[in-house]
């Protein structure tokens, strides 16, 4: 794992691009952290720059794979609607996210859950147990990710082909919106208990990762606005008089 691979001052104007309000504003401005999926694989470059008027994260992916991630200060439970903003240059023509090696994608939006592993099924622990000897660190209990995908359709659910811990939510697919700024909007929570079929446990950490190291191939991505927000109170309705 690289630590603070764009270094202090990159890193505090990455944190402002991002964050329109995921954090307190007392929280480290060093807080995130270039992850790499594997010491062989190459990172992916991430860099800030304008959008008009705002700062936004430019992930630049040939034939490789490292995701941008930060500790998740506050409870999900509390504000579990998470708002984002992405941009992709091109899809990744070979990618197909349910099959082993061509698992890539364009965009994605990563949530990292704990858990106790020792309670999943035989299946689930072997898996983690050899992905963590590949990767030369301890897997999460559960990864839920919402991804720009191919040719999924739109809430599609897909499994990772390495593991059934990781869940691919497909919230934009297609080449129509290439080129162009999505908005996104998610309940974390309902997404979570609809991919595990359980209970959250507590988001650990959570960030974005565009990677094309299965495939070969380039693409470019921008991210902006992450924001973890809580529900709009439900009106309570007025009694007839």
């Amino acid at each position: 794992m690289t630590r603070n691979i764009l270094g202090r001052r990159a890193l505090r104007a990455v944190v402002a691009a991002l964050c329109a309000a995921a954090a307190p504003a007392a929280a480290q401005l060093d807080g995130w952290e270039a992850v790499k999926v594997t010491e062989k694989k190459k990172l992916t470059l991430y860099t800030l720059e304008k959008d008009g008027a705002r700062l936004v994260v430019h992930a630049i992916s040939s034939g490789s794979a490292s995701s941008l991630m930060r500790p998740a200060a506050f409870d999900l439970r509390e504000r579990p609607v998470l708002s984002w903003s992405w941009k992709i240059s091109r899809l990744i023509a070979t990618a197909d996210n349910s099959r082993l090696h061509r698992e890539d994608a364009p965009a994605r939006l990563i949530l990292v859950f704990d858990g106790d592993v020792a309670k999943l099924p035989m299946r689930d622990r072997a898996a983690i147990s050899v992905l963590g000897r590949a990767t030369g660190r301890d897997l999460p209990y559960a990864t839920l990710m919402y991804i720009w995908g191919n040719r999924a359709p739109l809430e599609a659910v897909i499994a990772n082909p390495y593991t059934r811990r990781v869940q691919m939510v497909v919230v934009s697919s297609g080449g129509g919106g290439v080129g162009h700024w999505q908005t996104l909007r998610r309940d974390v929570l309902a997404d979570y208990r609809n991919a595990f079929k359980e209970e959250p446990g507590k988001l650990v950490a959570y960030g974005v990762m565009t990677d094309t190291d299965n495939t070969g191939e380039y693409t470019e991505a921008w991210y902006a606005d992450i924001d973890f927000a809580r529900r709009a109170a439900t009106p309570v309705p007025k009694k007839p008089r």
